[in-house]
């Protein structure tokens, strides 16, 4: 049945599982009216579920007025079975989103945006290059371009805030975290919450804030049992992942993408340093690029600024 996205009905409301290399991932779809062309949301990571967000992006980003929207549930995400969950490498989420990226333009019949953010945006970089013909448009909110760079960044920025405003208890914080890189769930977890409450991550929201609209959107979504399914997912993704990705760089062998390229990236994010603001999109061969800082915003910057954001994807349907 369809639902309502503030004062627009969704006349397409449906989700799907697909079987992707061994799992069931769900892919929500929704729409105002027939023939939209389609957008893909690759979520943040590593762990982090999007199916609860859902409302949240369509309240403040509203894509569904011009486009059919699909929100893929990640492998391992979300309600998913453990066994998901523990099954995962850089490979394997690439090698997912291809599946997911065939599945849509088949089903839509025209090429995809990809709407990839921080982790996502590294994953749909990387995928989109080994899948041609399947996407419009890439939309890269604050992608990961080098894990040890962004790393070493937010590291001198939580200590240069401590020291700065003499925050005792944030330095005994900083003395539990130590120096990255962080490969376990609890120190990357900790570091988060120090981030979140810089406001680095959406900014104006402090982690305790961030925290209550996750669960509540958890709560409603998964339910009671599935909540506590997808914070263990979380855990289990992030202890499966974050080896591999301490030295991930998008610089090295960079990917060759064959359609445009839009990075937008928040002025208030440490884990994004002029210098790979400016290498990333050298890096990438791409037919077009256009970057954007936007103003008041940290790493979620289509959470900070969702008109700048929603601008970016509405222009892109004129790439190509």
């Amino acid at each position: 049945m369809a639902t309502s996205m503030g004062r627009s009905p969704l006349a397409t409301d449906t989700t799907t599982r697909l079987e992707i290399n061994g799992s069931a991932q769900p892919v929500r779809l929704c729409a105002t009216r027939a023939g939209l062309p389609p957008v893909l949301i690759v979520q943040a990571g590593p762990g982090l579920p999007v199916l609860h967000e859902v409302p949240k992006f369509q309240r403040l980003l509203s894509l569904e007025r011009d486009f059919l929207v699909a929100y893929w549930e990640q492998r391992g995400c979300g309600n998913a079975p453990k066994h998901d969950a523990i099954r995962l490498s850089w490979d394997q989420q690439v090698e997912d989103l291809r599946a997911v990226l065939r599945w849509l333009h088949d089903e839509t019949k025209q090429p995809i945006i990809v709407l990839g953010i921080s982790l996502g945006a590294s994953i749909a970089l990387t995928a989109v290059a080994r899948e041609p013909n399947r996407a419009k448009a890439i939309v890269a909110i604050s992608p990961d371009a080098d894990a040890a760079a962004s790393d070493a960044s937010a590291n001198a920025f939580l200590r240069a805030h401590a020291e700065r405003a003499k925050d005792g208890r944030l330095s005994a914080k900083l003395r539990k975290l130590g120096e990255p890189p962080y490969t376990e769930p609890a120190a990357f977890q900790l570091r988060a919450r120090l981030l979140a409450d810089l406001g680095a991550i959406e900014h104006g929201k402090t982690f305790s804030a961030v925290l209550k609209e996750t669960l509540f959107g958890m709560l409603r979504t998964y339910g009671p049992v599935g909540t506590v399914k997808a914070l263990r997912n979380m855990n289990l993704v992030q202890r499966a992942l974050l080896p591999e990705l301490a030295s991930l760089t998008l610089l090295t062998d960079p990917p060759r993408v064959h359609c445009p390229v839009h990075y937008i990236f928040g002025a208030q994010d440490p884990l994004e340093t002029p210098a790979l603001i400016t290498a990333l999109p050298a890096a990438i061969a791409a037919p077009r690029t256009t970057v954007l800082i936007a103003p008041d915003a940290g790493h979620m910057v289509h959470f900070d600024q969702p008109d700048l954001v929603r601008g970016v994807v509405a222009r892109s349907r004129h790439d190509g």
